[in-house]
């Protein structure tokens, strides 16, 4: 397929056969398997994972591509959704989903939010992504990478940093890593939060003033006689805290606010 890139899509198309049989063998794709995959571009992930699986979706926002990838494969076997990732409803796909993709550097957190919201009907997603944040995904507690995006895709997911690839394995080379990660979604019994709105209004307030201590930053929210009730030293930053301790906060909130 001819195509220019366009910079006002983020594209950076894959064209490294061996970081292509390394996703492929990633995802392990079985033929009963619902794959859909974000940002298809080129088509480098989406011949491979025609040959293993019966039909396959994908979400394309560029006109142009969506008419190649449309020319170039059986609509019995593929369908594309022309529109932008970010609005579209997953919940309209066949399920239990498996969702893959390399996905646009310059929506990547926004889309990652999104996608996080139809996590229960997933059974994993692999993504190529900046490096940058994919170090901030699977950061652990008082480390510089750590934040509100840890925080709340490890909530949901259990992540797994995969494959570091390099700039030469794009056309064009973006100007920073890139890395593969995936992310299986935790039981539902496993999210303890009481209420998803609340805990996430919580770490948003928390990391909007991440240098000051929680007392400062989450006052208005919960005083410091309270989080020390909890165990919690009012003197430490939000970045200290693992995940539990923001669920307990959260839970808290959500109960005094009844």
């Amino acid at each position: 397929m001819r195509h220019v890139a366009r910079k006002r899509f983020g594209q950076h198309f894959l064209t490294d056969e061996r970081v292509i049989q390394s996703i492929i063998a990633a995802i392990a794709p079985r033929p009963d398997d619902n794959i859909v995959e974000i940002g298809p571009g080129l088509g480098a992930l989406t011949g491979p994972l025609l040959e293993r699986v019966r039909h396959l979706h994908v979400i394309e926002l560029d006109r142009d591509l969506c008419a190649q990838l449309r020319a170039q494969h059986s609509a019995e076997r593929f369908t594309v959704h022309e529109g932008d990732a970010l609005r579209f409803d997953f919940s309209r796909l066949p399920g239990p989903l498996r969702v893959v993709g390399n996905l646009p550097y310059n929506i990547s957190t926004p889309l990652l939010f999104h996608l996080a919201g139809f996590a229960a009907r997933c059974v994993d997603l692999h993504f190529m992504l900046q490096k940058e944040v994919v170090d901030r995904m699977v950061a652990v507690p008082s480390s510089p990478d750590y934040g509100r995006l840890s925080i709340m895709l490890q909530y949901r997911f259990r992540l797994e940093r995969l494959l570091i690839v390099t700039p030469a394995s794009f056309r064009p080379a973006p100007k920073v890593q890139s890395a593969i990660v995936r992310l299986l979604p935790h039981p539902a019994d496993q999210l303890k939060a009481a209420s998803q709105t609340d805990f996430a209004r919580l770490v948003a307030k928390a990391f909007s003033m991440r240098r000051k201590t929680l007392r400062n930053a989450l006052q208005g929210m919960i005083s410091a006689a309270e989080l020390a009730g909890l165990g919690i030293d009012p003197g430490l930053r939000p970045e200290a805290l693992p995940v539990h301790a923001f669920i307990a906060i959260a839970n808290h909130i959500s109960i005094k606010g009844r």
